[in-house]
């Protein structure tokens, strides 16, 4: 009887604390989504932002965020899955697999603003490639490399190990069987992953407020130079986004509707996070029942 009593209120003290838990983060996106919902509009989605005026929009920096996302996922995505490969199919175990492991380990405990500041230092003023959307894009693949690489070993080594037997079996090499036979495997938690991880790099701020800087320029959507600071596909501009924006909203408070810009911002920024996670799931359960016929 002491042991069932044991049992009961430790499960109910573990529903308590999921409880608390759901009951907290139902209350920050309702509070939030309520603030900000009324005050957005599609002139608000797509205007322009004003440092001065009120009714300003933030349709420059929206774009910034998706553009700056794509960039980032350009350059991180093929890194991960190489090293994410290179550990779960190749690494042997000795002392240099545990390094890179630590090492991975070490940058995934890295605060996003250290990272930041990194960026700044290498990218921004060494590389001299000033405060721009490419600085930002490889400071946000520092800061993502490990979770993602994580991610694609992890779904790598949850194909059962006669996948790989079987592919042997039929005479192709070991790396014709990675690429055929365990990725097609392990596509679905990638992708999940990789959506994840941009929902991650959407909504980062302090990494880049030291790389792709703290001001949005006009864009001249005629213009296709990639070399353009007012090209809307160059990489070598400066590019608030919308996290930026809303830090730099609060923090300055120079615009009267400072207060309305902010939390009409926060509330898009949270929904296109929530379209990230909830995506990613539905997107990663679609391709498990379309790759594996479960």
């Amino acid at each position: 009887m002491h042991a069932k009593k044991l049992d009961k209120l430790a499960t109910a003290v573990l529903y308590t604390i999921s409880g608390i838990i759901v009951t907290i983060l139902a209350s920050l996106i309702l509070y939030i989504l309520v603030r900000g919902l009324p005050h957005i509009s599609w002139s608000f989605l797509t205007g322009k932002s004003s440092s001065y005026q009120a009714g300003g929009g933030i349709g420059i920096q929206l774009y910034n965020s998706f553009f700056l996302l794509v960039i980032t996922l350009v350059i991180s995505v093929p890194l991960s899955m190489g090293a994410g490969i290179f550990l779960a199919e190749y690494a042997k175990k000795g002392s240099v697999t545990n390094f890179i492991r630590t090492c991975i380990e070490i940058l995934s405990s890295l605060p996003s603003v250290v990272v930041g500041l990194f960026g700044y230092l290498i990218f921004v003023v060494q590389f001299e490639y000033g405060f721009s959307i490419i600085s930002g894009a490889l400071a946000l693949t520092v800061f993502n490399l490990p979770q993602m690489t994580r991610n694609v070993e992890d779904s790598l080594k949850h194909v059962h190990h006669t996948q790989r037997e079987a592919g042997l079996a039929l005479g192709i090499s070991r790396w014709e069987t990675v690429v055929h036979v365990v990725i097609p495997e392990a596509l679905p938690g990638i992708v999940t992953g990789v959506v994840l991880a941009s929902g991650r790099i959407f909504g980062e701020a302090a990494a880049l407020i030291y790389t792709a800087g703290q001001s949005a320029p006009a864009l001249d959507w005629s213009n296709w130079n990639i070399l353009s600071v007012t090209s809307p596909i160059s990489i070598f501009r400066q590019a608030e986004t919308l996290a930026v924006h809303i830090w730099k909203v609060n923090s300055e408070g120079t615009i009267p509707d400072a207060t309305i810009v902010s939390a009409g911002s926060a509330a898009v920024l949270l929904i296109f996070i929530l379209i990230f996670n909830f995506g990613a799931r539905k997107l990663g359960s679609y391709l498990h029942k379309k790759l594996t016929a479960a």
